[in-house]
């Protein structure tokens, strides 16, 4: 059963969702930069991917006009939200204030 995105974010666990497209470029670069960070802060935080071309009325519920675009989300509230590519560092830094 897939779940969904709303049963996603309303976990007590952050969730840092990864607004995306196949064809952006700088998404590409945070992909990796992501995969690092869940490898860091384990099951700490869940990590999820959204493919805005996909879904396209979520991207424009969370009102997303460029990607990549990251929201984290704690209990289904949105904490903190940055378009553009960030280092690992300050991604991590951003998640540990909410734990």
């Amino acid at each position: 059963m897939k779940s969904s995105f709303n049963d996603i974010i309303t976990s007590n666990q952050p969730v840092l969702v990864d607004f995306y497209a196949d064809w952006c470029g700088p998404c590409k670069m945070l992909a990796p930069i992501l995969k690092e960070v869940k490898q860091d802060l384990k099951d700490s935080i869940k990590i999820v991917k959204i493919d805005v071309d996909k879904n396209q009325v979520l991207a424009s519920k969370y009102q997303v006009r460029g990607v990549p675009t990251m929201m984290l989300f704690k209990n289904g509230k949105q904490l903190w939200r940055q378009s553009g590519v960030l280092q690992k560092h300050d991604i991590i830094a951003v998640i540990k204030q909410h734990l």
